[in-house]
């Protein structure tokens, strides 16, 4: 059974077909530029797949804020997105329309957090947190086997943490100036050293402070959710050596207070994301066939 999947980023979106089992059999991705230039291609490519044997449903992962709550009024729109031309945007329902099949949606995030529950390194778990850290911080959640939604969906990048002392930047966050995107994103290592992540590889510096800010994030997400793991993705944990930092800095600060089999074994406890960056697709993936076990 074929199903489609669409990971709708706020810089390109990708179009894939993927099978029962999560195989990607085919992949395309276009800019995200306005709804105008860009959802018509996406439905066309879409539509050419609805086939006999075509798609049965659609899978989408988009970035946020997004309303995610069944039966809410605004379901499936676009919210207080800084995108203005995709503010208010109904892309699940203006989808299913086109279409005419079952659309499942969640936030890029949590389709990540389900790609690797379904296919990858937490398969078998039922609470795990997925976050990614690059342009900004998010994070997917699930708890006792469910995307965790509630209001509206976790903002975990927003979570408030201690500025160092000797930190020479400051938050590049325009809501919080002392919050995890706004220190540790991908812009925020760029406005306060002056260069981007990937030129300051051998800045052990860099790397201190970077792996401070996110071992407090972690351990702020540890004692509050419990996670049985914590996988890592996005640009800025293409810098491998900041796992080892990262692990130790948060056993430190952690401080033998809470203490399970996972956290004794944290090179198995904090990981990073296991599928080769298609997570989120194949979480999309997914989410179409929840939707198609749904309708």
């Amino acid at each position: 059974m074929l199903f489609g999947a669409l990971e709708a980023g706020g810089t390109k979106m990708v179009m894939a077909i993927g099978d029962e089992n999560g195989r990607i059999l085919e992949q395309r991705s276009i800019p995200t530029t306005t709804p105008e230039e860009t959802m018509p291609q996406i439905i066309e490519y879409f539509k050419e797949r609805l086939t006999e044997d075509g798609i049965k449903a659609l899978g989408v992962g988009a970035f946020g804020p997004v309303d995610v709550v069944k039966g809410s009024p605004t379901y499936g729109h676009i919210l207080n997105t800084p995108k203005l031309a995709w503010k208010g945007y109904d892309l699940a329902g203006t989808l299913e329309k086109a279409l005419g099949i079952p659309v499942g949606l969640d936030t890029d995030v949590n389709g990540s957090c389900l790609g690797e529950m379904t296919y990858g390194c937490a398969k078998g778990l039922d609470t795990v947190v997925y976050i990614t850290i690059g342009t900004g911080i998010g994070a997917g959640i699930a708890v006792n086997g469910k995307l965790l939604h509630g209001m509206l969906h976790p903002e975990a990048g927003h979570i408030l943490i201690a500025k160092n002392s000797h930190d020479p930047g400051r938050s590049v966050c325009p809501y919080h100036d002392s919050c995890f995107e706004g220190l540790a994103s991908g812009p925020s290592i760029e406005a306060r050293w002056g260069k981007k992540a990937v030129e300051l590889v051998d800045n052990k510096v860099v790397w201190e402070l970077e792996s401070d800010y996110i071992a407090k994030g972690l351990v702020n997400m540890i004692l509050t959710l419990s996670p049985q793991k914590i996988i890592l993705g996005g640009g800025v944990m293409h810098q491998e050596q900041l796992f080892p930092m990262i692990r130790s800095k948060v056993t430190t600060l952690l401080n033998d207070y809470y203490t399970t089999k996972e956290l004794m074994d944290m090179e198995n406890y904090i990981v990073p994301a296991s599928l080769k960056d298609d997570q989120g697709i194949m979480g999309a993936v997914r989410l179409a066939q929840l939707a198609w076990e749904e309708a």
